[in-house]
């Protein structure tokens, strides 16, 4: 159970005692992936009877909700027990990434000291300085475009999952096998989630995919494109970004970086109270890096690149 204080009721012990109930068994958690899967559910089977444009928000909200739930089974939610958690994030809606994969990809990326290296932290959208020697004019150019936010959003998808399947097949090319066995249950999860789209709710492939999982990863990418920054002190490279309800909701407050990285274990819906309790000295921890709203992330980056891609080396500890 979390320490994070409820508020307190006087005179009504009952409503307390609920809470903290509810709060035993992560009972938010629960209703988040009941609405994702109900609602994912319900928007493609009845697809059909909804404007197109309202199939392609709602999809794409609810696919990068689930990713984002898997976050949180890999940070030991809603239950203790792993397989349990693993289960219900099996059928991955978004089709791209293996959940073991991701799972050992995003711990590695929390036990990194130098965050947002690219020789050590998986998650890092920087070029090494001798990488980027190599890298042609119009490979730095989308890097470059890749840096602002209309960059991120548009080729930003195509840029992560090239570099990750690029990844996937020189580990299986120099013999690492060790995610054969998470590719099988993978593609039989991703069979299941287009036979149901297709087959059984009869969606064009083509509006499920470029009208829902890409979207997906876009929104998905929206709340990784501030999140890190290359600083010379670790702690100023996680932000805070001040959501509003459907972004917070959206990236389970994710946004609320520094918080996360301090404490990963802290279950979604307390990261908020965190740091509420204790916000100036969030923002003292991280130089002030926050922005109060995604409009806000917007309207400083949506053509103008925050940072160059290649890593500042001399910010390296």
């Amino acid at each position: 159970m979390s320490d994070i204080p409820f508020p307190k009721r006087p005179g009504v012990p009952s409503v307390s005692w609920l809470i903290r109930a509810l709060d035993a068994v992560e009972a938010p958690t629960w209703g988040v992936f009941l609405g994702v899967y109900g609602g994912f559910g319900a928007l493609t089977y009845w697809w059909q009877q909804i404007p197109v444009p309202v199939v392609m928000i709602v999809g794409a909200y609810l696919v990068c909700l689930q990713m984002h739930l898997a976050h949180e089974v890999l940070h030991g939610h809603p239950t203790r027990n792993r397989h349990i958690n693993e289960a219900l994030v099996a059928i991955p809606l978004s089709l791209w990434l293996p959940y073991p994969i991701y799972r050992d990809s995003h711990l590695a990326h929390h036990k990194v000291v130098p965050l947002t290296c690219p020789v050590q932290d998986p998650e890092s959208f920087y070029v090494s300085p001798a990488r980027w020697q190599q890298t042609s004019r119009a490979m730095r150019t989308l890097l470059i475009w890749n840096q602002s936010l209309a960059g991120r959003l548009t080729l930003g998808p195509i840029l992560m999952v090239s570099r990750f399947l690029s990844g996937e097949a020189q580990r299986f090319v120099h013999g690492d096998r060790r995610y054969l066995g998470a590719w099988a249950v993978h593609a039989l999860g991703a069979g299941l989630v287009l036979a149901w789209v297709v087959w059984v709710c009869g969606m064009p492939v083509w509006l499920y995919l470029a009208g829902i999982v890409y979207p997906s990863l876009s929104l998905a990418l929206l709340r990784s494109f501030v999140e890190h920054q290359a600083e010379a002190d670790q702690a100023r490279r996680c932000a805070i970004v001040e959501g509003g309800p459907l972004t917070s909701l959206l990236f389970l407050n994710n946004n609320l970086h520094l918080v996360h990285h301090a404490r990963p274990s802290l279950a979604w819906y307390h990261i908020p109270a965190a740091y509420r309790m204790k916000q100036q000295r969030w923002l003292a921890r991280n130089g002030g890096y926050r922005y109060r709203s995604y409009w806000q992330v917007l309207r400083q980056h949506f053509f103008r690149p925050k940072q160059s891609p290649l890593w500042p080396g001399d910010t390296a500890p």
